[in-house]
């Protein structure tokens, strides 16, 4: 499975950015595919997942409400909407696929992108 990142870029507290993962190779509908992200200094926190069937999605505390994360069957892309974006939700954003059941637990995702940049400033 090969995941390629899109859409990191610079934008203001309060403002959106919209992030695309397109993923190729061999995924099965009950495999899942999250996004993670790293503040500079810190570890990979989970962001958000969504079952490659699309019929289910599990969020992070601190971005529930905010994020929504999305697929689309005809591009084979996960999209990660960010509205209401903070200061702190900068960090390198990587999408991630994996072949157990969805989950948040980093160790379980097989397959990681090159990761894209977000920076939120104040």
């Amino acid at each position: 499975v090969q995941l390629v990142e899109s859409g990191g870029g610079l934008v203001q507290a309060g403002g959106s950015l919209r992030l695309s993962c397109v993923v190729s190779g061999l995924i099965f509908s009950k495999d899942t595919v999250g996004w993670f992200r790293q503040a500079p200094g810190q570890g990979r926190e989970f962001v958000a997942a969504i079952k490659w069937s699309g019929s289910s999605t599990s969020y992070g505390n601190d971005v529930m409400g905010r994020f929504t994360i999305s697929r689309d069957n005809t591009e084979n892309t996960v999209y990660l909407q960010m509205d209401g974006l903070k200061p702190e939700d900068t960090g390198v954003y990587y999408c991630a696929a994996s072949r157990a059941p969805i989950t948040a637990v980093e160790s379980l995702y097989t397959y990681w992108g090159q990761g894209a940049q977000v920076t939120v400033s104040p």
